[in-house]
Parts: C-alpha cells; structure tokens; sequence
C-alpha cells in the first residue's frame, strides 16, 4: 500500500501517519463472494491519550468530549464499509475520524447574557398594574 500522508484535523493540528494504525477485516452483509474472500472493511485505530498532535488542554478536551467512544487503553477506533476497496474504506475511515476529532476540539464562544431592552420592561410591568388592577376589582368587600 502507498505511503499516506498525515492527517490534517484543522489548521496547526496535524496527526502523523504513524500514530494511525490500520486494520483490515471481512465486511459483514449482502454482497457474495466479495464480502466472503475480501478483507476491505477498514477500523483505524487512534490513541488519543498518547498522541503528539495535540496540546495538553486539547488533549484533555478530547478525553472527555470522546470518553464514551475510547476503549480502555485510550484509544479510538473508526470502521468504514461502505465500499467495496480497502484503499476507499481506509479514506472514509480517516475522514470519519478527522470530523470526529473537529467536533471535540471545537469550543463554542461563551454566551453573553442580553438585556431586557426599556420598552420590553415597561410593557411587562404595565402589563402586571392591569393584571393587578382586574384582580383588585374582583374582589368582593369581605375578601381582604
């Protein structure tokens, strides 16, 4: 098999070739005697915990954004059979892995609280004087 390049998740993070270890298995399902003889069923496996790609808060993000999917020894693994040729589901399985990673690492900005704008408030409170009012008036002499 050709030599494959490192694997860019996004801009200054790039995962070496090395630490991404291929494996290949008979696919299960329809598909004859390609699915009985061919081992194209591609699961690459990426240790997270021990990668040199990321930085140490990143690192630790991905731990626990990813902590469900990890097996025990800190690694992830992402399979791919949706085609019929090794060098195809291998690709998948790398993109499949890439996008898995960019949602991890990605931080959402934090939330600014907005305001209340003047007119919102002074309709709210006008609407509690009338509530107020309407209640007020039902109210019979003996009731207070």
């Amino acid at each position: 098999m050709a030599e494959r390049e490192p694997l860019e998740i996004r801009p200054g993070v790039v995962i070496p070739e090395w630490e991404l270890r291929p494996e290949f298995s008979r696919a299960s399902g329809p598909g004859g005697q390609n699915v009985n003889k061919v081992e194209t069923r591609a699961v690459l496996r990426f240790d997270v915990a021990r990668s040199t790609a990321f930085r140490p808060e990143q690192r630790a993000r991905l731990l626990e954004r990813l902590a469900s999917r990890l097996t025990n020894q800190g690694e992830l693994l992402v399979a791919c059979t949706e085609h019929r040729s090794q060098e195809r589901n291998l690709a998948g399985a790398r993109e499949r892995l890439a996008t898995i990673l960019r949602a991890a690492l990605h931080v959402d900005a934090p939330r600014r609280p907005s305001r209340p704008t003047r007119g919102s408030v002074r309709r709210r409170l006008e609407q509690k004087r009338k509530r107020s009012g309407t209640k007020r008036a039902r109210r019979g002499e003996g009731d207070e």
